[in-house]
């Protein structure tokens, strides 16, 4: 005697798949999509450019293996009018684990890399900079 369940999953009946967030753990963006701090500063830099101090500039442009399996992607490569190649990694605030892997990076190759951040509106406008 073969009774059918009542609550037996069929392909008729499964719920359905959660749909998978747009950005990634501990609010990452997904690769290639700048935040609003990100694009406030590629404004800055396309001024920059547009007077001659930048002559290059590209987002998340160049991935550095620090370790095996640990890669770091700096926000902003940009090249000065000097040649001089500088990685820019921008931040609304500074996470421990971001920080010292920036700071990794900066020991491990030679770049300038510069930790850039976005004061908050009680210190005024513009962004701070820090060489790592």
């Amino acid at each position: 005697m073969s009774a059918k369940h009542p609550f037996r999953l069929t392909p008729a009946n499964l719920p359905s798949q959660p749909k998978k967030p747009d950005t990634l753990a501990l609010g990452r963006m997904k690769a290639g999509v700048r935040n609003a701090t990100e694009a406030e500063y590629e404004k800055l830099l396309e001024t920059r450019r547009c007077i001659g101090e930048v002559l290059w500039y590209r987002f998340e442009g160049i991935t550095l293996r620090i370790a095996k399996g640990v890669s770091y992607t700096p926000d902003f490569v940009v090249m000065l009018a000097s040649g001089e190649i500088e990685l820019h990694e921008v931040k609304g605030y500074w996470r421990d684990d971001a920080r010292a892997k920036t700071r990794v990076a900066a020991e491990q190759f030679p770049f300038r890399i510069l930790a850039i951040t976005k004061p908050s509106r009680k210190k005024g406008a513009g962004f701070v900079y820090e060489e790592m």
